[in-house]
Formats: structure tokens, sequence, C-alpha cells
């Protein structure tokens, strides 16, 4: 496939559904060989690689847990030693475990942080690594719009989306000039996991979003592949938030009958 990012190699964490998968795709659509890291969804890593694959592109999917520095760690070498190179890392798995501050528990508290802020660091520490030895790369946040207007019930989960903006920033000063580090804040998005909160989940959160829908996962894709091409190589310690508009609003919709129980189901 050709692109603007043909010859480069993408790790997508979290690849297996969801945004992660979307931009798995669509980071292969641009040229990149992908990298589709999954925890224990295999099928849904499968699945991205499929789709990757019957358009014409190249992919490969890697199981680790990427909240532990080491499995972290040795899948960095192992996507190094497939495909020879690693130039784009997006840090997109992520964790939640809604509810009220006084109900977190030091488990809820560790899984949020260990997959949102964690994992990210040390994954970007040995990333950055193997970048600066070639000369270039382009690691990639997912953050949210939590990080910077308040949600209900998602204590663990905004403060951990904080820091990862603030590493964001951070890391940009730390690593240039050859590896760049910017962040994308997605907004309400169609995925089977937030309509599984409610299943008026979109009516609700578009009636507050000025561009009067809620996201897919492919209006990310754009920003995601400007950040990891060449396009962008005066574009570092940026915070881009593809929200619709929604924090000049700052508002959620009623969030009361919400069922967050599969938040501690998933695996």
């Amino acid at each position: 496939m050709q692109g603007k990012l043909s010859g480069k190699v993408a790790l997508v964490t979290g690849a297996s559904k969801g945004i992660g998968q979307g931009l798995a795709v669509g980071l292969a659509a641009a040229g990149a060989r992908v990298a589709a890291n999954y925890k224990t969804d295999a099928e849904g890593a499968q699945s991205t690689c499929t789709s990757i694959r019957e358009a014409g592109g190249e992919a490969e999917p890697f199981q680790a847990d990427i909240g532990s520095k080491k499995e972290f760690e040795q899948l960095v070498d192992a996507v190094c030693a497939r495909f020879g190179r690693l130039d784009v890392l997006v840090n997109n798995a992520a964790r939640t475990r809604f509810g009220h501050a006084f109900e977190i528990t030091e488990e809820d508290f560790n899984d949020v942080v260990d997959t949102n802020l964690r994992g990210p660091f040390f994954g970007s520490v040995a990333v950055a690594r193997k970048m600066q030895a070639q000369g270039s790369g382009s690691i990639i946040n997912i953050s949210s719009i939590a990080a910077k207007l308040m949600i209900p019930a998602h204590s663990s989960y905004t403060m951990a989306k904080g820091g990862l903006e603030a590493l964001t920033r951070q890391l940009a000063l730390e690593l240039a000039p050859e590896v760049r580090v910017n962040a994308i804040a997605p907004t309400a998005t169609s995925t089977e996991r937030n309509r599984g909160y409610d299943p008026d989940y979109e009516q609700k959160w578009r009636a507050i979003t000025p561009a009067g829908r809620v996201a897919t996962v492919e209006d990310y894709v754009g920003t995601c592949v400007f950040l990891a091409s060449d396009d962008a190589s005066m574009v570092t310690g940026q915070i881009i938030y593809v929200d619709g508009g929604w924090t000049l609003r700052g508002f959620t919709p009623d969030m009361s009958d919400y069922d967050f129980s599969q938040d501690r189901e998933r695996g």
C-alpha cells in the first residue's frame, strides 16, 4: 500500500476493538506496516489484521499487557524483531472504572493507572530508545476530553489521562529533536463499549455536542496519520482535541442510569 506512511512501522496498543482498531486500519491504509497489540481479545486483534491484509496492507497481532513494564518492553523488542524498525507508537489501550471517588478501590485505581499512564510511560521510553537510534519517530498518546472538563464518576480515569497529557509535554521536551510526542483527545464516540453503558448513549451525547453527532472511530484517523507522518515534523508537545466542539460547551448528559458494571468484568 502506498501513502504518506509508506516504509513506516506503527505499533498500536489496544488494537482489537474500538478506537484502537480504527487507528490501526487507518494507519495501514496510509501505508504503514502495523503491529496490533491486544491483551486478551486475540480474536479482535486477528480481525483487525485481517481487515488490513484484505485491503493490501501488512499487519501482525502481538499479545501483551501494556500495564506491565516488562511486557511492554518485550512487546517493543518483538515488534522490532518482526519488522526491523519502529517509527510510530500509538498509546491507545485504556481502562475505565467509573464510580464516585468514595467508591474507587485500590484495585480500580491500579487497573486504570497502570493501563492509562504507567504503561505509556515505560512503553514510550522503550520505544524512544529505538527511535533515537533510528534518528526519528512519533509517539501519539490517546487522551480524553475528560482531562479538560470533568465528567462525573470519572476521578481515576480523569487523573490518569491528565497525567498522560503532562507526560506528552514532558517527553516531547526530553526526547527532542529525534522523537516527536503528541496526544489526541477523543470525545464521546460510537463504540460497542460506550453503547453498552446506555442504549441511548449516542442520542444523549449528540444533543450536547456542537457538531450535532457523536464521533466515529474514523474521525480520529486523519489526525493520527498526520501526527505520524513527516507532515507534522514541526508538531510536538501538542494536545489535539477532536471533540466536535464539546469542550466549548462542556457539560454531560444525565448519566445516572448508565451501567458501569462491565468495567470490572472486562479483562
